[in-house]
């Protein structure tokens, strides 16, 4: 009788929630805020205006299958992260626009996850689309990039970008709200697309 009464309770025991809808919805949490990053990898050259400028992401957009959140660094807001989901994988698309609104010619470049991740970490190779936009624009190094976003810990978000010769990495400060920046290029005219 024991037995029955355990198999019953297990039963009712609800199933573990897919990782990537447990990340997707972590980050989901925190829409409609804004808040400061700072680099804390990165080359003192290559990242010169990342590192000496304010950084600030904001959680703008959300909906049930997708998260849009515009990066200003400094004085460019030409950059919109975008993070997707499907029956089968989470999707990072980066966004680029020139300050008329238009798109940058290097714009969309991301790639989707190839396996489950975890709840806290998920990380997308290059796919074929931003190979082909990379080699096209001179940008061959690039085709090895994973990206990676990431919550090391309850107050921070990490976006990283890895490749044999790279590593490039933000940490987001989430234990406080920032005020947000104007809107990112392109937001009020154009941004909505599918």
């Amino acid at each position: 009788m024991a037995a029955a009464g355990t198999l019953a309770l297990g039963a009712c025991t609800p199933a573990a929630e897919n990782p990537q809808d447990a990340f997707f919805n972590t980050l989901k949490e925190h829409c409609g805020n804004a808040y400061a990053g700072e680099v804390t990898i990165g080359d003192e050259e290559a990242d010169a205006e990342w590192i000496d400028s304010d950084i600030i992401i904001e959680v703008r957009e959300c909906d049930d299958n997708r998260i849009r959140i515009p990066l200003h660094v400094g004085d460019d807001h030409s950059r919109t992260w975008i993070i997707s989901r499907t029956d089968m994988e989470l999707e990072l698309k980066h966004d680029h626009r020139l300050e008329d609104g238009s798109h940058d010619p290097l714009t969309m470049y991301g790639g989707s996850t190839f396996t489950p991740g975890t709840a806290t970490s998920q990380s997308f190779p290059a796919d074929e689309y931003s190979k082909q936009l990379f080699s096209e624009l001179g940008y061959s190094a690039s085709i090895d990039n994973t990206w990676w976003v990431e919550f090391p810990d309850a107050d921070t978000l990490r976006y990283r970008l890895v490749r044999d010769d790279r590593e490039f990495q933000v940490d987001i400060d989430l234990s406080e709200t920032v005020e947000a920046p104007q809107a990112p290029w392109g937001w009020e005219d154009n941004y909505r697309y599918e």
